[in-house]
């Protein structure tokens, strides 16, 4: 498979080393000898915890990305077209604050930017945060998703609690799948108002034989198809009128099928990712990490970054991992990852009131069944 070609000539190109660095603050009692479960997400990177809340009222939730310690160097990148985001100017290398403490990624609209409210009630409680004279102020960046229109009860949307029991909840276990948090309420493949399906939550990683570890989270809800970029075939997008069979958005579009359809409606899908690494990166290098990363929502997602879309993308360098890497190899890893974990959120998603998944349409690539 490509995945695996490409690991045995990255791993060539990468240092041999397996040491690892302790980790310092309130969580030094920390294991950092993970042993590879090819299950886990991105939780398999040193130093990441996340914890998810599926609100029962309707599909939606939020999903808490947790650094342990101190924090570490964070980075972005934002090509989508209607971005709904809070904390994503300081991650700019030129600005001065240097470590992320949490990321938290949303259901809700705008409104769901009040779940990292209770993420950064929990780090104070936890005295972790940029440090001040009065103590600290957590940093933690933020992205949601539209998804009110699901479950005919849009005041129901992720707040504050939501943030603190995803905090709460947060752990090195494998990370849920599908109609879970952020992705619970996501749908994929609304090109120009036609039948969509269920989108969700998906985790993948990448473990090097030396160590090198990087991962992907995606919440996916993007106004294009998801495509795997294995096979090039289409795992859940727009479907044809009767509903039964996809409609494969790439070749309706060239076929002249741009006349008929309506542009997509800005603030109503989106994307959004983190991507971790337990390799060593400054800022600068973390945020070259995001940009890479980016491209996986181009390999899985047709079209991605339209005017409809708010896709976003996080970075975090645990340092966790003393080998040396090229951030050229860590970013071109970290976009294979994202693009796998799009393709999990769809895989992984089951359907509900009037949206089937993958699932229940059979097209769940065979590596993921």
């Amino acid at each position: 498979m490509r995945h695996t070609a490409a690991l045995i000539a990255i791993t060539a190109l990468l240092a041999p080393s397996l040491s690892t660095q302790a980790p310092v603050g309130p969580t030094a009692g920390l294991a950092v000898e993970l042993k590879p479960t090819g299950g886990r997400g991105l939780t398999e990177v040193h130093g990441i915890k996340v914890g998810s809340v599926t609100l029962p009222e309707r599909p939606t939730g939020c999903t808490v990305v947790l650094v342990h310690g101190e924090g570490v160097p964070g980075g972005v990148s934002q090509r989508g077209g209607a971005p709904g985001t809070s904390e994503t100017d300081l991650l700019n290398p030129s600005n001065m604050v240097d470590k992320v403490n949490a990321v938290v990624l949303a259901g809700g609209s705008a409104y769901g930017l009040d779940a990292r409210i209770g993420v950064v009630r929990y780090l104070e409680e936890h005295k972790t945060g940029w440090r001040v004279p009065t103590g600290v102020v957590p940093i933690v960046p933020s992205a949601i998703l539209f998804d009110l229109a699901i479950g005919n009860r849009p005041d129901v949307r992720p707040t504050a609690d939501c943030g603190y029991r995803g905090a709460t909840a947060a752990s090195a276990a494998p990370v849920a799948e599908g109609n879970v948090g952020a992705g619970a309420g996501a749908t994929v493949g609304k090109m120009g108002g036609r039948m969509m399906m269920k989108g969700g939550l998906g985790s993948a990683a990448f473990r090097l034989p030396n160590g090198l570890v990087v991962a992907a989270l995606a919440a996916t809800n993007g106004v294009g198809d998801v495509i795997d970029p294995e096979t090039g075939t289409v795992v859940a997008g727009a479907r044809t009128a009767d509903g039964k069979s996809l409609l494969d958005i790439r070749k309706f579009l060239r076929s002249g099928g741009l006349d008929k359809i309506a542009a997509p409606r800005a603030g109503e899908n989106t994307t959004i990712a983190v991507v971790a690494t337990n390799a060593r990166l400054t800022k600068t290098e973390v945020n070259r990490m995001a940009l890479m990363a980016d491209d996986g929502f181009a390999r899985a997602i047709n079209p991605s970054h339209t005017m409809g879309d708010g896709d976003t993308v996080f970075a975090l360098a645990t340092g966790r991992w003393e080998g040396q890497a090229s951030v050229s190899v860590i970013g071109a890893l970290a976009s294979d990852a994202l693009a796998e974990a799009i393709v999990r959120a769809v895989s992984k998603a089951e359907s509900i009131e009037g949206i089937p998944s993958a699932q229940s349409l059979g097209t769940v690539p065979s590596r993921i069944k």
